[in-house]
Formats: structure tokens, C-alpha cells, sequence
């Protein structure tokens, strides 16, 4: 039977968004062969993964691997592809692969509005969750059990994790203006050490000097492997609408999630036990500033700490 093809290279957090709707597709077509192609940098969170047959690198670096990767794509031929990222170069990537039906978003919701002239199947898909939409575009491809299951790989110890228990966090962001004003960890790290917590950062390689100057952080630098197992270790998680926060939602992790300009309702750990901090009278705007929003200076850290250690008494109990 012809496979499928899922197009999701990136970032992290879609990623992640995007694993439910695959496990649906293979739990409906379950004697398919389902290929993911995805960003080379990303392959960690896919290894492993029982609804997914093979892995497609998207090597874009220099004209060589780039055509190498092109007549990968060309070699699949599948049934359906489905295109869960709504980009002008997802959309060519599902394309090469010349697929019988060629599933993606309409124009009015693809994230780049030309990428749906490429699609033989334009899907009204209205979420509002990210993880829904995903859901929906599979359901239109043919998907009759649908799951909202995500399967995540068991991650391997990277560096020094505290013995006792701690909370993680990991700071950075891909937009700046996401982020909580770094400034505002160091309080944090410092009401959690006062109840015997702590509070551990991490970060990828190269950016331990942006919280180099704190004293109640422990910094952990790590892979993606790292970054899960870290996360699994954790007794809660605080974190901002980037990739480890929904690693952490994924793994049904409890803690606090901190909203600014983007919507939690489109965006947010999606169905867990997390709690949501946003600012009264934030504006959804999406704007990649590279300074922090406003709105995320105007979250407490002792409010957050609040939060935190309501999360592991509710835990516990």
C-alpha cells in the first residue's frame, strides 16, 4: 500500500503539537507506512516513535544536500501527504514527494497564505488549539480514530541534576518577546530555595552566559534527550509558550505556563495539569519583538512561586 507522508520540520513545539495527529493517522491506517520528513536539528524528538516509519531528514545545508534530500522525497510517492506546517518550503517539501492527494490548510489559515496553491486538498481546520487543528487536518485526510496520545522518547541524563526535588525551567525562547524578563528567575530561584526547592534553567549550549550572573539558578546545558529527561526528573515545570513548555505538557507535568502576546487558547500546554498566567488586558499580537512584551513584565514572581508550590501540594495530595 502507498505510505504517508507527514511534512512538520519544525520548531519543537509545533512539532510536538503535530505528534497527536500522526498517532491518529496510524492508529486508522495502521498497515501504511506513515514518513515524517522534519528538520535534521528536531530528529531527537521523533527516534523511536512507534507511529512513525521512517524519519525524512530536511538537510537544506548547501545545493549537494539539499538535492539529496529532494530525491528522497521524490523516491516516497505517497498516497497522502499531509502538510502540518503551512509554509511556502513545507508545502514544496510535500510537493516533491508527488503525492496522489496533498493535504494541507486553507489560505486564510496556512501560516504563509501561498503555500495552499500547492495542495490538491485545501482543509478549513479552526483548531482553536494547535494540537485540534493538526487533529482536524488528519480527520480530513481520512483519520477515523483519532487520538490525542503523544508519544515522546524516554530521553537520556545529561550533566548535573539536583538529588532533591526541583523545579524546571527553560527560560529562552525562540521570540524575545515571549520570554519573562530573565531577571525575574533569579526571584523565583530565590523564594524556592527558602522552602527547600530548586530551581534548575535550562539551556541550550552556548547560552549559559545569559543567566551566568544568577545565584538561584542551577544552569543545565543538554540536548534535546537531556532537555527530556531533565523534564521527566522535575516535580513541576514553569515556562514560557516555547518548545519545553510543551515538551512538559506532553508529559503531563504540572506547573505554571506564562502567556503574553501570544493566545494560550491557541497555543497553551494543551488539556494539562499546568495552570496559566497572563496579565490582565493582554493583547494577542504574535509580534516578534525582540525586546520582552510588556505584558510579561507584569507577571509576579511571587505569584508565580504561589503557583508553583500550589501545583506540588495539589500533587501530593
Amino acid at each position: 500500500m502507498n505510505p504517508i507522508l507527514v511534512v512538520r520540520l519544525g520548531a519543537m513545539g509545533d512539532i510536538l503539537h503535530a505528534l497527536p495527529a500522526v498517532a491518529s493517522l496510524k492508529k486508522s491506517f495502521p498497515d501504511k507506512r506513515i514518513y515524517w520528513v522534519v528538520a535534521r536539528k528536531w530528529i531527537e524528538l521523533l527516534q523511536g516513535n512507534p507511529n512513525i516509519d521512517e524519519i525524512v531528514p530536511f538537510d537544506r545545508n548547501g545545493a549537494g544536500a539539499l538535492a539529496k534530500t529532494w530525491r528522497r522525497l521524490r523516491g516516497i510517492r505517497p498516497e497522502i501527504a499531509i502538510d502540518f506546517q503551512g509554509l511556502i518550503q513545507s508545502a514544496m517539501a510535500g510537493r516533491a514527494a508527488r503525492p496522489e492527494t496533498y493535504f494541507g490548510l486553507t489560505r486564510s489559515l496556512a501560516r504563509e497564505p501561498l503555500a495552499a496553491l500547492f495542495y490538491s486538498k485545501r482543509v478549513e481546520a479552526p483548531g482553536p488549539h494547535r494540537v485540534e487543528t493538526n487533529l482536524q487536518l488528519a480527520a480530513a485526510a481520512g483519520a477515523a480514530v483519532l487520538t490525542e496520545e503523544s508519544w515522546i522518547p524516554p530521553g537520556r541524563p545529561e550533566g548535573e541534576l539536583p538529588a532533591g526535588p526541583f523545579f524546571l525551567t527553560s527560560p529562552l525562547a525562540g521570540w524575545t518577546s515571549k520570554q519573562w524578563p530573565l531577571v525575574c528567575y533569579e526571584e523565583l530561584g530565590k523564594r524556592l530555595c527558602s522552602r527547600g526547592l530548586e530551581l534548575v534553567a535550562n539551556v541550550p549550549p552556548g547560552r549559559e552566559r545569559d543567566l551566568g550572573r544568577f545565584t538561584h539558578l542551577r544552569l543545565h546545558t543538554s540536548s534535546i534527550n537531556g532537555l527530556i529527561d531533565a523534564t521527566r526528573r522535575a516535580i513541576g515545570v514553569v515556562g514560557v509558550d516555547s518548545g519545553p513548555l510543551h515538551l512538559a505538557a506532553a508529559l503531563s507535568k504540572s506547573g505554571v505556563a506564562l502567556f503574553g502576546p501570544t493566545d494560550p487558547a491557541q497555543n497553551g500546554p494543551y488539556k494539562s495539569r499546568m495552570t496559566v498566567l497572563r496579565a490582565p488586558g493582554t493583547q494577542t499580537t504574535y509580534k516578534r519583538h525582540p525586546q520582552v512584551d510588556a505584558s510579561m513584565t507584569r507577571i509576579s514572581a511571587e505569584r508565580v512561586a504561589e503557583e508553583l508550590l500550589r501545583s506540588i501540594a495539589v500533587s501530593s495530595a
